[in-house]
This record gives structure tokens, C-alpha cells and sequence, in this order.
């Protein structure tokens, strides 16, 4: 059985992460997308079906998942109404912009016995396969603090919705979706959290810069985002009471599907050799210094566990209660950002 997609929105989420990725996975094929820019998708996508509206999408019966690619803002409305119409629902992360809107999709999905996932993609980064499998052989010892940065140096805002005032802009939802959802994902939800949430570049008019701090029994996660970092530091950072991690660099997956790679391609995901990451640790009493090598990234496996669940009956790879834990994050760095305050999860 070929499962057929419908993908609404066809800008660098639907063109770049979505599309390729599904056409490398022979259980799937793209029927039709929702797009402002029908040239562009039929030089990608030369068999695809090009609609102008989601209500077209939707009424196509042989369609059995739908990928929400659209901004942010949307994502709650195109969701509902997909699901709906009785399909299978992929949306791009952020979720929602709203827990409340994210706990409505998922009693939705359920009544209507759909299937409601979210593309957290960077669960399948080659750094943090890298660090969670780390983790698991407990190198590090009990853990003391986790810290990851995403920076950019973007000195100049852009015209673009992400960068213009309106629910779910800027890269606490953006960037920040992506490194609290990776740490949920390893240690649950934290019992406080604390935030530093601010627009740093001249004219901006959303967050561009965010510090959180999630307070756990024994240890502390750090997530950060700045857009003025020309030499960035390392990208995680991991210490613990017998060793520490340090990994430089990002996981190439991103620019690799921008340059027209697909999964399977020779180097898919992988680091070369000067992007590894650096273990300190004791072994046996002596102490060990040395490189990591990191492990494949891998973003088809995404769609690959969608497959499975669709087919099998297997869980949907990224469950959306997982994603929803991410927005009251989300929602959680905005209070204690305004109450200038630590707040308790709860």
C-alpha cells in the first residue's frame, strides 16, 4: 500500500524537510500541495498535483496524511480541519502556539481515530544521537548540567513572517521548540523553570535571544539562542561527577537536503572527523581524554516510524502530548520572563 500525502505550504519547511524526505521512502508519494508558488513545486515535485486552497487538499479522498508546513500561526487551524476530514496529521514544530490549542488536536485526533504527529526532526540530529546514547552508558557520571546553544549571527532582520510580530514568532518557538522538545525528550519536565527572553538586534520586533535555565533534583538544562554569535562556542556541553562532553559544530542533515542530498546518499548525516566530539572521563580509576566519533544523523526516521504506524499499528514517532509538554514550556519561559522570577512546573 502506497500512502498518498497532501503537503500545505511549500516554503523552506515543506520544500526542504518534508517533501524530500517522503519521496526517498517508497511507502509514500506526494499527491497534491497547497502552494502560492505552483513553479516552484512542479520543478521538484513534476507529478504532483498543485492546489491554491486547503479545503481542495482536504476533499481529496485517495489523500490519507497531510503535512501542515504553514507558519506558525496556522498550524492550530489547518490541524483541526484535516483532521477533521478524517486524515492522518503531521505538523511542523512548533506544534501549536497554545497548550490549550495543542490539548484540542489531541482529543480531536482521538475522537476521530487519526493519527497526530509532530515533526520534532532534530530527535534524529547526529550530535544529540550522539549525546543520548552517551547518556546511556553514563560516561559522564551523575549528571551536573546539560547545556546546548543554538547560535546564529544574523546581525540583520529580515522581512519573513518569523521575524515579524504576530502568535508563535520568533525562535523561542522557532529554534526553542527544537532544544526544550530534546530535552524533555532525555529527562522529562523539569520542576522549575527560569527565563531570559529578549529581542538583542536593532529593529527586531520579536525574540531573537533566549536563555532558560529548567531546574531539575540534581542537575540543571540550559537552553540558549542568540542571533549577534559570529564564533560560536561549543553546541552541547555536558558535565557530570566523573566526566564531560564537548561538541562542536551542528549536525549537517539541513544543509545537506538544501544541496539536494537524500537519505542513502553517500555521507548522509555524518560529521567529518574534526567535528567530533571530546570525552573526558575515568575509566577504571584512570583518566581518559578523546574523541567521539558522532553518530549518523538520521531525519527519515521520522517518516520511516510515521510508515510503521500507519501500516502496523506502531506508535507515531514523535507522540504529540510530547509536543504539547514543549509549548507549556514554551509558555512557562514567558511567565517567568515577565515575573522576572523562577516558576514552578506544574
Amino acid at each position: 500500500m502506497t500512502i498518498q500525502v497532501g503537503i500545505i505550504g511549500y516554503g523552506l519547511s515543506g520544500s526542504t524537510f518534508h517533501a524530500p524526505l517522503l519521496t526517498s521512502i517508497p511507502d509514500y508519494r506526494i499527491r497534491a500541495v497547497v502552494s502560492s508558488n505552483p513553479d516552484k513545486v512542479r520543478k521538484d515535485l513534476p507529478s504532483t498535483k498543485v492546489v491554491s486552497h486547503v479545503d481542495e487538499l482536504l476533499q481529496d479522498e485517495e489523500i490519507a496524511v497531510v503535512v501542515v508546513a504553514s507558519p506558525n500561526a496556522t498550524h492550530f487551524e489547518y490541524a483541526q480541519k484535516a483532521i477533521e476530514a478524517g486524515k492522518h496529521v503531521v505538523v511542523e514544530k512548533p506544534f501549536t502556539v497554545t497548550s490549550e490549542e495543542a490539548d484540542t488536536l489531541i482529543r480531536l485526533a482521538r475522537e476521530k481515530g487519526v493519527l497526530l504527529t509532530v515533526y520534532h526532526n532534530r530527535r534524529w540530529d547526529n550530535d544529540f544521537l550522539t549525546v543520548r546514547n552517551l547518556l546511556e552508558t553514563g560516561a559522564l557520571g551523575n549528571l551536573s548540567v546539560y547545556q546546548v546553544h543554538h547560535n546564529r549571527y544574523r546581525p540583520l532582520v529580515q522581512q519573513r513572517w518569523k521575524e515579524q510580530q504576530g502568535p508563535g514568532a520568533g525562535e523561542l518557538y522557532n529554534l526553542g521548540s527544537h532544544l526544550i522538545d530534546q530535552a524533555l525528550f532525555l529527562f522529562g519536565k523539569p520542576k522549575t523553570v527560569w527565563a531570559d527572553i529578549r529581542a538583542e538586534r536593532e529593529g527586531s520586533e520579536v525574540t531573537d535571544y533566549f536563555h532558560l535555565v529548567f531546574g531539575y533534583e540534581k542537575y540543571r538544562v540550559i537552553l540558549h539562542s542568540g542571533s549577534l554569535v559570529r564564533q560560536a562556542g561549543p553546541r552541547f556541553e555536558l558535565h557530570g561527577d566523573k566526566g564531560s562532553f564537548l561538541k562542536y559544530g551542528q549536525d549537517p542533515q539541513e544543509s545537506q537536503l538544501k544541496q539536494g542530498m537524500h537519505p542513502g546518499d553517500s555521507g548522509w548525516g555524518e560529521d567529518q572527523p574534526d567535528q567530533y566530539g571530546e570525552l573526558a572521563t575515568e575509566l577504571s580509576g584512570l583518566a581518559v581524554q578523546g574523541e567521539i566519533e558522532t553518530l549518523p544523523g538520521r531525519y527519515q526516521a521520522f517518516y520511516q516510524g510515521l510508515a510503521e504506524a500507519i501500516l502496523e499499528g506502531s506508535e507515531v514517532p514523535v507522540k504529540p502530548e510530547d509536543a504539547r509538554d514543549t509549548i507549556s514550556m514554551i509558555e512557562y519561559a514567558i511567565e517567568s520572563h515577565r515575573k522576572g522570577s523562577i516558576v514552578t512546573v506544574s
